[in-house]
């Protein structure tokens, strides 16, 4: 496939809604099908959540901005955030009580190892292929990528050259599944810090921005170069503490200064998408984006 069908088919391609105009307007309309979408963030950014509001947004119809569809999760970080998804479910049952049970049409898959993501694609097509339902599974999220790839390889030549083999033929073979059944997959990633100097190979700059920064410091998204060849589309996710009012954390003048945390939505890479932001907050009935002021 060339660049320049690739941006055609991303551009009219379906979409899946995030369940928030306003981060909706950021990426486009949602996340496209027939692509792989990566979601990087440090730990407390609302990677996780954003997708599990995602998997019950798919089950909207089409003229809503859904797939219609049921969603796979496939998790790789212990223990399944349940609790979460429950409260997802409830939120989203009382604004669409046509679905009183959504959490019944996401499919939970725990995966341990990146071999064993590997080995089970076969498993995962003939679950797309056969399923009898009215709602056929058009989502699948792997949260995280990052978990598997970290932990069961070593920092050698020989690691590095398989992991790296690795990442091409699971991401060419969602890349597959993606086209062949005009999927939305959402893969979220984690962060490291950046430790070299800008001229290093870890600071290349890929994308919109110049460099990412998250609480205070600048960090990159884990896995390197290779894996970000992999996906079609990259958001980053990022957090910062500010302090409102005077003072400095502690009694000033007898008022303590309070903070708050402030979060954004970046648009790091896309074909189809220009430089694009906004942020959000993350609430009891989900992610929900902030106008700009």
């Amino acid at each position: 496939m060339t660049p320049e069908n690739l941006l055609h088919l991303l551009q009219t391609t379906q979409k899946c809604t995030f369940g928030c105009p306003i981060i909706d307007r950021s990426v486009g309309g949602g996340v496209a099908c027939n692509s792989l979408t990566e979601i990087v963030s440090e730990s407390g950014c609302g990677k996780t959540q954003l997708c599990l509001q995602l998997c019950h947004f798919a089950q909207l119809p089409l003229s809503l901005g859904g797939l219609n569809a049921s969603s796979l999760y496939i998790h790789t970080e212990f223990p399944f955030p349940f609790r979460r998804l429950q409260q997802f479910s409830q939120a989203f049952s009382s604004s669409y009580p046509q679905f009183p049970n959504p959490s019944d049409h996401i499919f939970v898959e725990p995966v341990h190892s990146a071999q064993q993501l590997f080995d089970i694609m076969p498993k995962i097509e003939f679950f797309l292929a056969n399923r009898d339902s009215p709602l056929p599974t058009r989502l699948i999220v792997i949260d995280s990528i990052a978990a598997l790839f970290r932990s069961d390889f070593d920092n050698t030549p020989s690691d590095l050259k398989r992991r790296s083999a690795l990442f091409f033929k699971i991401s060419g073979k969602l890349k597959l599944l993606a086209k062949r059944y005009s999927l939305a997959v959402v893969l979220t990633n984690q962060v490291v810090d950046l430790m070299d100097s800008s001229d290093g190979i870890s600071a290349l700059r890929i994308g919109n921005l110049k460099s990412l920064c998250s609480s205070g410091r600048r960090v990159c998204p884990a896995l390197g170069i290779a894996w970000a060849n992999c996906v079609n589309s990259r958001l980053f996710l990022s957090r910062n503490e500010e302090v409102v009012g005077e003072g400095d954390g502690v009694v000033n003048g007898g008022e303590l200064a309070q903070r708050r945390t402030r979060r954004w939505l970046h648009v790091v890479f896309a074909p189809h998408l220009p430089k694009s932001s906004c942020e959000y907050v993350i609430n009891r009935q989900g992610v929900v984006g902030v106008e700009s002021q």
